[in-house]
């Protein structure tokens, strides 16, 4: 057998190799699977004893990169639609969802995918879900299109710019508006506030961007006295309607860092 016939051999069998694995993990994404092609086909044809190795590393980026991938996976439009039954839910979640969706004006069945993902999330991040949930009801009203005047965006207000970082593995900024990225990305600076300041309460306080400010304008007591509410909904006790909750916060930055002037956001709120 010839060089040349020998390397389209490999190629073939690496080709194959890659797709299988990779179509485990994304099923559609056949565009990206072309690129992988090609970037070994590349490699292997300058150092075919660099197979092994490259496989494994394909392999492990692939299942780190799972959920952009899965973002990326095309269908019919009730596929993409973010809602689900409340009825599929268990009976603890199916009552918070009844109550939000009462309180805020929303339809149960994308509310119903909101406290899903809270709860998946919130798992995962070691924090209470309706937590998660509270701060949703306080920054947007559970509105997946809102902006501030600062730019703040989506669900749980999260300055794009401040954490793109975050939404590289979404897609980019624009996944801000899509309600479940926004909730996951939130969830993380949610996390990393709270790690950093030591409790719930004093990590809001920082991810309003009021770490460092005497008041934060009563953002921290509306998030807890909202999850207070969800908790007793979830325990399946009678939970009066209140008032939408005011959006009446001081106009601080989310940041991961502190920002000049010794405050979050120098009294500047971007969430």
């Amino acid at each position: 057998m010839n060089p040349a016939q020998t390397l389209r051999k490999s190629l073939a069998v690496v080709t194959s190799d890659i797709v299988h694995g990779f179509m485990e993990i994304t099923h559609n994404s056949f565009a990206l699977v072309g690129l992988a092609v090609m970037f070994f086909g590349l490699t292997i044809s300058l150092q075919p004893n660099l197979r092994q190795a490259g496989e494994l590393q394909l392999m492990e980026w692939l299942q780190d990169h799972q959920d952009t991938f899965s973002s990326l996976v095309t269908g019919t439009a009730t596929d993409r639609v973010t809602a689900m039954s409340p009825k599929d839910l268990p009976k603890p979640q199916a009552a918070v969802t009844q109550w939000l969706s009462r309180k805020y004006n929303i339809a149960p069945e994308p509310m119903a995918a909101l406290v899903a993902e809270s709860f998946a999330a919130g798992t995962k991040a070691k924090i209470d879900p309706l937590l998660i949930l509270a701060v949703m009801a306080v920054e947007s009203g559970f509105n997946p299109i809102a902006q501030s005047p600062m730019g703040a965006q989506g669900l749980m207000q999260v300055m794009p710019q401040v954490h793109s970082d975050k939404y590289t593995r979404f897609g980019g900024k624009l996944a801000a508006f899509d309600a479940l990225s926004n909730v996951r990305v939130g969830v993380k600076v949610l996390q990393e506030c709270i790690a950093r300041a030591g409790s719930p309460e004093a990590g809001l306080r920082l991810y309003v961007g009021a770490g460092n400010l005497e008041d934060d304008g009563g953002y921290a007591g509306k998030v807890l006295a909202e999850q207070t509410r969800l908790q007793a909904a979830f325990g399946g006790n009678p939970v009066p309607l209140a008032a939408p909750v005011a959006q009446s916060k001081p106009e601080v930055m989310k940041s991961d860092s502190p920002a000049p002037g010794g405050a979050l956001g120098g009294g500047q709120r971007e969430l």
